[in-house]
């Protein structure tokens, strides 16, 4: 999670990246759940996508805003378009 151009700084893209992951990308296998967390080294908010022992398969930096305003999304999921 080093790579700061990867910041998702809107719901928009929030929603994109949630749909991605339900669609298959990225080349995930198992995935089990996604969630919001932070980081306890530096307090950064990040969404993560976890397999069914917990085992974090990718996550993306998110914005203050994104993460206070994103999470019932990525709670229940992105809206069906």
């Amino acid at each position: 999670m080093n790579n700061d151009s990867s910041v998702i700084d809107n719901l928009q893209d929030l929603e994109q990246f949630l749909i991605e992951i339900e669609n298959g990308g990225f080349g995930l296998e198992g995935v089990a759940g996604i969630g919001m967390a932070t980081n306890n080294a530096d307090g950064r908010h990040f969404v993560a996508v976890f397999d069914s022992a917990n085992k974090l398969l990718l996550a993306r930096w998110v914005t203050q805003e994104v993460y206070e305003t994103g999470k019932e999304m990525v709670r229940n999921g992105p809206k069906k378009h």
